[in-house]
């Protein structure tokens, strides 16, 4: 049994994977901007998951969400899943935007990753999985910003 940490469980991939490992009996601490979308995991799986709320734009989130995640135990799996598109030409793009899924899709995994890898390190186990795109290697019109964040998450 490992201790996971999977970023943006509340649907897709992320759900996916966050089902798998709690089937597969390990303990999960799932993440959501928002606890009341976590609510049918941590039903089903009340011994094994922990809710945590995680916005990966916000420093703050990110903080209390680590100070969270203490009371967990150490991380063995972190599943950096989190994360959002934009669409945009990139002479139009907005700042504010930019900055946003820059900070989501690629600054804040990096942050859970430089908090969590150092333990990994010292117990000579762990594993990070980042879930990129195949926008990261052939993108659409319009998705350089998005793109060029899951590439540089690879």
């Amino acid at each position: 049994m490992a201790n996971w940490l999977v970023t943006g469980a509340s649907s897709g991939i992320g759900y996916g994977i966050a089902m798998a490992a709690l089937t597969a009996g390990n303990r999960v601490a799932v993440t959501s901007r928002s606890l009341a979308k976590l609510q049918s995991l941590t039903e089903q799986y009340p011994q094994q998951c922990f809710p945590v709320a995680l916005e990966l734009s916000d420093d703050d989130s990110i903080a209390q969400a680590i100070e969270k995640l203490d009371d967990f135990g150490p991380i063995n799996v972190l599943v950096n899943n989190a994360g959002h598109g934009y669409r945009a030409a990139v002479e139009e793009g907005e700042d504010e935007r930019i900055r946003e899924i820059y900070a989501t899709n690629l600054f804040g995994p990096v942050k859970l990753i430089r908090h969590f890898l150092p333990h990994m390190r010292h117990q000579h186990r762990g594993a990070i999985i980042n879930i990129s795109s195949i926008a990261a290697v052939q993108s659409g019109i319009g998705s350089g910003y998005y793109a060029s964040t899951k590439a540089a998450l690879e």
